[in-house]
């Protein structure tokens, strides 16, 4: 039987204590569209995938579990995060704690392997450059041999 291959992510769902606070919190640090949204849950675009955000009543407190998100430009984020309340973490990366306890953490673009389409580049307004790392990366895995 062959097995289906991963493909990528369709969305991120995040238990948060409020909707409105959370929809509050993560737009004063980024600029997103609201997908939609209905009793207890909100749906944030990120480009051709979303950020779901369910009302959930138990706290809890990610440690080393967390998802990585992408922005175009991430020189004022860790400002914006700390302004809006954020637990700005220690390390290697730029990771931080939502007010629910939700670890997020925080890649450029030009910076991560993958790539979006032009025309969904085109549509959120972000430069279709990378660094030289990243189109290594990426060039690397393109013509890798598996066995």
């Amino acid at each position: 039987m062959t097995k289906p291959a991963l493909v990528g992510i369709n969305h991120v769902a995040l238990e948060v204590g409020d909707i409105d606070e959370a929809l509050a919190f993560y737009g004063s640090i980024f600029d997103f569209r609201l997908r939609g949204r209905d009793e207890g849950r909100a749906f944030i675009d990120i480009g051709d995938q979303f950020l779901a955000l369910m009302k959930a009543d138990a706290e809890h407190r990610d440690r080393q579990r967390h998802f990585g998100l992408v922005v175009d430009d991430r020189s004022s984020v860790r400002n914006l995060a700390i302004a809006a309340g954020a637990t700005i973490l220690e390390g290697n990366f730029l990771d931080f704690l939502d007010p629910w306890g939700n670890r997020i953490e925080v890649a450029e673009y030009r910076d991560v392997q993958f790539r979006k389409s032009d025309a969904m580049l085109d549509y959120l307004k972000v430069s279709h450059d990378k660094s030289d790392a990243s189109r290594a990366e990426l060039s690397q895995k393109l013509t890798r041999k598996d066995p």
